[in-house]
């Protein structure tokens, strides 16, 4: 098991100026970073890649479409655009050396039709994401398309939905994540949640349901953790939280107040709380 921060906390583009901060994260202990890739070229990130092998950490990295690059509009425009961005992503992925690739890139976020997911819906977003795991074959990567909850999406809001996607994709290298944050909010038990997607399951943000700091809440973490150890998950996990510090970004994340004391305290007691449910944590009866 691996231990990673997602770096939404901060910025959603890591520049020169965010390197200290690897450093700060590597004396805590962990093994890595998640990435927010929103733009730019595979050129763009080789310094970022040099740092992270400076101080030793790996990368996982997390990506969106937009209304531009919906892949499951009916324009076919727009879905060869969203094909084009997330082979674009896989590229700086390979320069990275990342793991693996992470977020809601099976549609728009923030984008709604006024009704729940059609069929049409689903087969155009396993269309494009079935060429874009072949692709991703190539770079030694893993996609884990992620559920959001209902207010944030509505193509995928659980974790049956996210199953059913990557059995439509049928592609090896296309497996979904699970998140603690939508999960709380969606489904009727994190135990639940984790069994569904446990045949599927490559990625794990920890994340607490105001998207503080993990363990202050009311997120069931012994469902949680125990039920990924009876599953027998052994990847990253990693912490995603969100503050008020880059205006768009909590807009769009709708954090319109201090979820937490410090940044430090979110990644410090995160990686603690993560720690000391990792080494009790036992297979889950019931």
């Amino acid at each position: 098991m691996k231990i990673g921060m997602n770096l939404l906390l901060w910025t959603g583009g890591v520049t020169a100026e965010h390197f200290p901060l690897l450093g700060k994260l590597k004396a805590v202990g962990f093994d890595g970073v998640e990435l927010p890739v929103f733009g730019g070229t595979p050129a763009d990130y080789k310094p970022i890649r040099a740092e992270l092998d400076k101080q030793g950490l790996k990368c996982t990295t997390v990506t969106i479409l937009t209304k531009d690059t919906n892949a499951i509009s009916p324009d076919a425009g727009t879905r060869q655009k969203a094909l084009d961005w997330l082979k674009t992503v896989i590229e700086i992925n390979h320069v990275l050396g990342a793991e693996t690739v992470v977020g809601p890139y099976h549609s728009a976020i923030g984008e709604f039709s006024g009704s729940g997911p059609t069929a049409d819906e689903k087969q155009r977003a396993a269309d494009v994401l079935r060429p874009a795991a072949e692709f991703a074959k190539s770079a030694n990567l893993t996609m884990a398309v992620e559920y959001l909850n209902r207010f944030e999406c509505y193509l995928l809001t659980t974790a049956a939905q996210a199953v059913e996607l990557v059995k439509m994709v049928d592609h090896p290298n296309l497996r979904a994540m699970y998140d603690t944050f939508h999960a709380h909010i969606e489904e009727k038990g994190q135990a639940a949640a984790v069994r569904t997607l446990a045949p599927v399951l490559a990625h794990v943000h920890i994340s607490e349901n105001d998207r503080g700091t993990p363990g202050t809440g009311q997120v069931d973490w012994d469902a949680a953790f125990s039920t990924l150890a009876e599953v027998g998950y052994d990847g990253w996990m990693t912490i995603e939280a969100f503050g008020r510090a880059l205006p768009d970004l909590a807009a769009a994340t709708k954090v319109w107040r201090d979820l937490f004391p410090t940044a430090d305290e979110v990644y410090t007691k995160g990686f603690k709380f993560i720690k000391e449910q990792t080494s009790g944590a036992s297979p889950r009866v019931g």
